[in-house]
């Protein structure tokens, strides 16, 4: 939690920067290039995301990402080597589904991704209600539950869920699956005033952010950037080298 803290707190940009990249895609080799690319052309922090044949929160692309990775062999103990190969360079989010964590329990899945050098954990299918064994298990092994915050969420829900926040706050953007889009929410601002004027940790926001200048508004009102579907497109037409350039591009909108 204190390398999070750090990296949200990093000079020289605006907001952090978090690209989200599917493990075991294109291939284990190309992802663990991909992370370690988005790391040496400006990432603050990296989503990687564990793949579930059942994405509910995920687009076409990140789902396309999921069922390649998963027909290719990718594994939840592969993915993890594949934190476990990026974590020394900067803290690694994983993103993971309910069923991957309680299939072993989340006692066994927090030590397994702690060991692997995980920072923290979003689970988007687990309601904020249902995950006080999850949050108290990461707690335990010293990383970070973070939690999502949705714009038709209630004010005495934001206010319930910041205040058990570990981390972050994931701030999603919109209403609907992840996927590029052409603009913002226009409810934007409110949503995320919202969600600071609760936390005391940083506030991110995710889904629909695909350009520079989105990511740049978005910077004007956050505190962290979070790109997904346009990172692991890159990484699928032009592998790691793509996947620095995109981060690089986005990196600079946020100086």
């Amino acid at each position: 939690m204190t390398r999070i803290a750090q990296a949200f707190a990093a000079d020289g940009k605006r907001a952090a920067l978090l690209p989200y990249l599917m493990g075991g895609f294109p291939s284990l080799d190309a992802s663990r290039a991909s992370l370690e690319a988005a790391a040496a052309a400006g990432a603050d922090l990296v989503e990687l995301g564990i793949p579930f044949s059942d994405p509910l929160a995920d687009g076409p692309v990140i789902h396309a990402a999921a069922t390649a990775a998963l027909e290719r062999g990718a594994s939840v103990h592969a993915v993890l080597e594949v934190c476990r190969a990026v974590a020394d360079r900067l803290p690694v989010v994983l993103m993971v589904y309910a069923n991957v964590v309680l299939r072993g329990g989340p006692a066994a899945f927090a030590l397994r991704a702690a060991d692997a050098g995980a920072a923290a954990l979003i689970v988007p299918d687990l309601p904020f209600d249902e995950a006080a064994e999850l949050r108290e298990a990461c707690d335990a092994e010293g990383i970070a539950l973070v939690p999502l915050v949705a714009p038709t969420s209630t004010e005495e829900r934001v206010a319930e869920i910041a205040a058990g926040a570990r981390g972050f706050v994931y701030t999603v953007s919109l209403t609907g699956i992840t996927g590029e889009r052409e603009e913002l929410p226009p409810a934007l601002r409110e949503t995320v005033e919202r969600v600071r004027a609760a936390a005391s940790v940083p506030v991110a926001v995710g889904f629909g952010i695909a350009t520079g200048e989105q990511a740049s508004r978005v910077a004007d009102l956050a505190d962290g950037v979070i790109v997904g579907s346009r990172i692991v497109r890159a990484a699928e037409e032009g592998g790691p080298e793509a996947v620095g350039e995109v981060v690089a591009e986005l990196a600079r909108f946020l100086r």
